[in-house]
């Protein structure tokens, strides 16, 4: 008589770091994304997802559809709202001290940045971070840091000509960094980081794979902005999933199953060859 098979081995645990979005909070975010925890529950029963908080707690004047005068109202309370950084136009100055024209800057960006490196480094290592809107953003940003030598070097050379430093909170532990790289990135309604500033980020292009959720009548991130993103990723073309909402983290059956079947060919993947060819989203058993 035949032994009975062996039992399936278990599932690996999965720990993911959540970034909220601009205005939002860890028990928002946490709300919105209650479907996405219970479908990768399925598959991952010991599942761990860190609900990040962003340092700034936000006035009301800083967000969307509120003005000044809201701060007026008698007994008003600010709102509970957050981000990882305020967005601000400020003159831009060369690697010389010289005005090189106006851009973009994010105020609050290492502190942001900080937020992350010290609950990796209490916390970690986790597998994965998953982000939406400006967490998604800056989900992008956490797996470029994690990337190594190649990414401080890219930080060096571009602080030489103005760029941003290398943020210090992501130094020490694994190999001289806060933890090892990540094996994947969720990015909801992401979008990249203009200007030469932040360009260490991108360049060269974000290795650690990267799935893109775009909402196809998003007004908020649009597509152009959207897809700048996912031209710095490796293979971001073929990680692209676009769902027919607008800004938010889809709850539907389809585009649950397209993010599932994304975690588990990055966790199953691990300890494979290099040099085995990746699994395009658009080939992966998911109903779209």
């Amino acid at each position: 008589m035949a032994p009975p098979p062996p039992p399936n081995p278990a599932p690996p645990p999965l720990r993911i770091l959540m970034l909220h979005g601009f205005t939002q909070s860890p028990p928002l975010f946490h709300a919105k994304t209650r479907a996405l925890s219970k479908s990768l529950a399925r598959p991952f029963p010991t599942l761990h997802l860190r609900y990040v908080p962003a340092p700034h707690r936000l006035a009301a004047a800083d967000m969307p559809g509120h003005g000044a005068a809201a701060l007026d109202v008698p007994g008003a309370e600010a709102p509970e709202a957050y981000g990882w950084w305020r967005r601000k136009d400020h003159v831009m100055k060369d690697g010389q001290g010289k005005e090189a024209g106006t851009g973009v800057v994010y105020e609050g960006i290492e502190r942001g940045l900080q937020s992350v490196a010290d609950c990796i480094r209490e916390e970690g290592p986790f597998d994965g971070v998953v982000g939406f809107s400006q967490g998604a953003a800056a989900a992008a940003m956490v797996a470029s840091l994690l990337e190594g030598r190649t990414r401080t070097e890219a930080f060096a050379e571009a602080e030489a000509r103005g760029g941003m430093p290398y943020p210090a909170s992501f130094l020490g532990g694994v190999d001289g960094f806060v933890q090892a790289p990540l094996k994947f990135a969720v990015c909801y309604s992401g979008f990249r980081a203009p200007g030469k500033l932040y360009e260490a980020f991108y360049e060269p292009r974000i290795r650690t794979k990267v799935l893109n959720v775009l909402g196809q009548v998003d007004v908020v991130v649009d597509e152009v902005r959207g897809m700048q993103l996912v031209s710095v990723c490796e293979g971001g073309e073929g990680m692209v999933v676009v769902h027919p909402g607008g800004h938010f983290v889809p709850s539907q059956k389809p585009w649950l199953d397209a993010v599932v079947g994304f975690v588990k060919q990055r966790m199953e993947g691990e300890g494979k060859k290099e040099d085995k060819e990746e699994e395009r989203v658009e080939d992966m058993d998911v109903p779209f």
